[in-house]
């Protein structure tokens, strides 16, 4: 009674796992394998980094008058590196006559005095490279 007790165990366990194993066939027939791509590849930078907008106006004004800075934004960068940005894009700091909150570019080559200085983005950029990540400035031609 014994050994027929143990042979119908063990043919519930291959029985079950034939089961589970035609599942798993039908399974990857009707889906496919999933592709996980060639991970030996680098992918480009903007899909490994966090990309943060800085909007200077409202991100931090270390100034003290009222409107956010480009030193405001410096001050800010190891708090950004601490939340995983690895890249940030710089809203219009050029020169403005602010119709259009600094988008209606008065002159592409310096900074508006309401932001600060060319010294302070100059040190702002220096930072930001310093701590490995990217400073891209918004550059809206269209908005001319």
């Amino acid at each position: 009674m014994e050994k027929k007790k143990a042979g119908l165990t063990i043919g519930l366990v291959f029985t079950f796992l034939g089961v589970i194993a035609v599942i798993v066939v039908c399974f990857i027939a009707i889906h496919g394998k999933r592709d996980v791509g060639d991970h030996t590849k680098a992918l480009p930078w903007w899909k490994e980094v966090a990309i943060y907008q800085a909007y200077p106006r409202s991100l931090f004004d270390a100034v003290a008058d009222g409107t956010g800075d480009i030193k405001g934004i410096t001050s800010k960068a190891d708090y950004l590196k601490a939340l995983g940005i690895g890249a940030v894009w710089l809203s219009p700091v050029y020169t403005s006559p602010m119709a259009d909150f600094g988008y209606d570019i008065s002159n592409f080559t310096d900074i508006d005095p309401v932001f600060g200085t060319m010294d302070d983005f100059d040190e702002l950029l220096r930072i930001f490279h310093k701590k490995g990540d990217l400073l891209y400035r918004n550059f809206p031609l269209s908005q001319v």
